[in-house]
């Protein structure tokens, strides 16, 4: 199989700060690969080098000719006054392709994006629609090697689900930075850590995530056992330099070389061990025993316009050792009912009852409690000194700092330099100095490590009070959970014991759906534009026909190609085919359909 790139003993710093060092490593075509490490580790670098928009300081980036990269920031950045098409269109400026091909591409895209107004503004969608146009737009690109960081981020569930069936049928490799450990699980054939605590400043494993779990787990282990018997054996060595060379022969020279070596090798393996330091939770508890935290009976909540409520009829309660999580798409009414418990709105309908002073820590998605001017040593100790109160302890601000990872050059650095993950942290920081009964944590995930991840983990499992989790973390959810409520305003509130049973339901709705009578569906009292059919419109309705021609023939093509002797044999081969052929035939349904709206649209402008 091919190479697409290889990385030769290459090295990137910024001022003191030394991402990797001697990094070599080879990336073949139609590889998979997920890409995990701690924050500040250089993932997000080490994407931008192999896209070449940074240059290695040391080392060597070889690049085989004519294969496509194309790079998925974590922001996307759009003209807020351009719309969906026209962003589209847009991105193929620079390519060497002649106007056809254009139309052909920008419309497969539209398909995969599945957005129903293409004349949208860019500033009318929202957080999760806007991810899903930058990963359209980088689709419709046509990349050999498709590099995202952080996909997944400001996606909800079905947004997930959707670009998951994307990279699991796709043509082209990609490399993903991703902390949500399902999704990894389910796209990526092979996972890597980079990480100072490695040898060769990675670890990749073939395999999928869970194993790749297993394997570093194990590795890790055995690497500290192997310092314990280094600095045995070191001891050993030591003792004998001490007791003075009887005489200088050949032999003790050779020893006194080999225990030098020994003490050089170990000197490295306590430092990589050193690297694997965690960040340290533990939310504190007030201790009270009161048996029903939070009871919520007969909860409905609406907004004007709307055909129907968010939810209707939620009736539940939390007590002591209780994890509630809720999911759902983005607009279900996730933050409206945080906003409700938190009691900054009213229900519609139904009561919310809370225990007398009952207290509740609130972890804010868009930490809005964090004031970008002041430096970090004020975020960490809000109530100022040189120490915070932590559990009726001193613990110097320092201490406190290197607990949540920071080092001490940074307590002076204002939070708006500051990355999202170490945002997080010091949110995380501040509500372990307020014991509470209930923890409300709204996409506490976001930006995190999974090193980060796995302690908050078992931070919630052992926090004594309640907590209710806001999260499209499947992985995590399924951990801590005890019960997860799906909110579904088309299908109502339900609460299930993990996101298998919901992706069940969602499966089971879906299928009903499809086997139902169709319906039209009402479109929305929107105003149409004045000239709805224009001159892209006109040229792409004319050689729509040639183009579902074209992808009919390759269609025949590929079904016949399934049946010959040679690809029957081959179970890679035949897997690979079938793949081409579902996209094959996805592409000329899309065709089809994207037929009948031009064909709509000219009617409509004759009117």
């Amino acid at each position: 199989m091919s190479v697409l790139f290889n990385l030769n003993q290459v090295s990137k710093s910024y001022g003191d700060d030394t991402l990797f060092t001697d990094l070599t490593l080879d990336f073949k075509a139609k590889e998979q690969l997920g890409l995990i490490g701690m924050n500040g580790s250089g993932k997000s670098t080490l994407l931008k080098l192999i896209k070449g928009q940074i240059a290695p300081d040391e080392g060597q980036l070889i690049v085989q000719q004519k294969n496509h990269f194309v790079y998925l920031a974590q922001q996307d950045k759009f003209d807020p006054e351009k719309s969906i098409e026209t962003i589209l269109y847009d991105s193929l400026n620079e390519e060497p392709i002649d106007d056809k091909e254009r139309h052909k591409r920008v419309n497969q895209a539209l398909g995969k994006g599945k957005f129903e107004d293409t004349a949208l503004l860019a500033k009318n969608l929202s957080g999760g629609w806007t991810k899903r146009l930058a990963i359209t737009r980088a689709l419709c690109m046509k990349p050999d090697l498709l590099l995202l960081d952080e996909p997944t981020n400001h996606l909800d569930i079905t947004g997930i689900l959707w670009l998951e069936k994307i990279l699991q049928t796709a043509s082209f490799s990609f490399i993903v930075i991703s902390h949500d450990r399902t999704f990894l699980e389910n796209v990526c054939a092979n996972i890597m850590e980079i990480g100072k605590y490695y040898p060769q400043g990675y670890f990749k494993i073939p395999g999928q995530y869970i194993k790749f779990e297993r394997e570093r787990e194990k590795f890790l282990t055995a690497q500290q056992k192997k310092q314990a018997s280094m600095a045995s054996k070191m001891r050993r060595e030591e003792e004998w330099l001490h007791q003075g060379a009887k005489a200088r022969s050949t032999k003790a020279k050779f020893r006194i070389d080999q225990a030098e070596k020994l003490r050089t090798e170990l000197l490295s393996l306590k430092n990589r061990n050193r690297q694997t330091v965690k960040m340290d939770i533990d939310f504190s508890a007030t201790g009270r025993q009161t048996r029903k935290l939070l009871q919520v009976h007969n909860l409905k909540k609406g907004f004007p316009g709307q055909a129907t409520p968010l939810f209707s009829n939620l009736t539940f309660e939390l007590g002591p050792g209780f994890c509630l999580g809720v999911v759902g798409e983005n607009g279900s009414g996730k933050s409206t009912l945080l906003s409700i418990l938190k009691k900054n709105i009213e229900a519609d309908e139904g009561t919310v009852k809370w225990a007398e002073n009952l207290r509740i820590s609130i972890f804010d998605q868009n930490r809005t409690q964090l004031n970008p001017e002041i430096p970090l040593r004020e975020a960490l100790n809000p109530a100022g000194g040189d120490s915070v109160n932590y559990k009726g302890r001193s613990v110097h601000v320092v201490t406190w700092a290197k607990r949540f990872l920071f080092m001490p050059d940074q307590l002076d650095m204002p939070i708006k330099r500051l990355s999202g993950g170490e945002k997080a942290r010091i949110i995380l920081a501040n509500l372990m100095l307020e014991p509470c009964d209930i923890l409300l944590l709204d996409e506490p995930t976001n930006d995190l490590d999974i090193l980060s991840l796995e302690v908050l983990e078992q931070s919630i499992q052992e926090f004594p009070g309640a907590v209710i989790i806001v999260s499209h973390d499947r992985y995590l959810m399924d951990r801590v959970c005890h019960k997860i409520l799906y909110l579904d305003p088309t299908a109502g509130a339900q609460f299930y014991k993990d996101f298998n049973q919901i992706m069940t339901r969602r499966k089971a709705i879906a299928e009903t759906i499809k086997k139902s009578p169709q319906t039209s569906v009402p479109k929305k009292n929107t105003p149409r534009e004045k000239s709805r059919f224009s001159y892209k419109d006109k040229y792409e309705l004319e050689h729509i026909e040639q183009t579902i021609l074209e992808g009919e023939a390759l269609v025949e093509k590929l079904t016949q190609k399934i049946q010959a002797p040679e690809v029957i044999r081959d179970t890679a081969l035949m897997t690979d085919i079938c793949s081409q052929l579902e996209r094959a035939e996805s592409t000329v349904q899309e065709l089809y359909a994207r037929w009948e709206i031009l064909e709509d649209k000219k009617a409509d402008a004759k009117k």
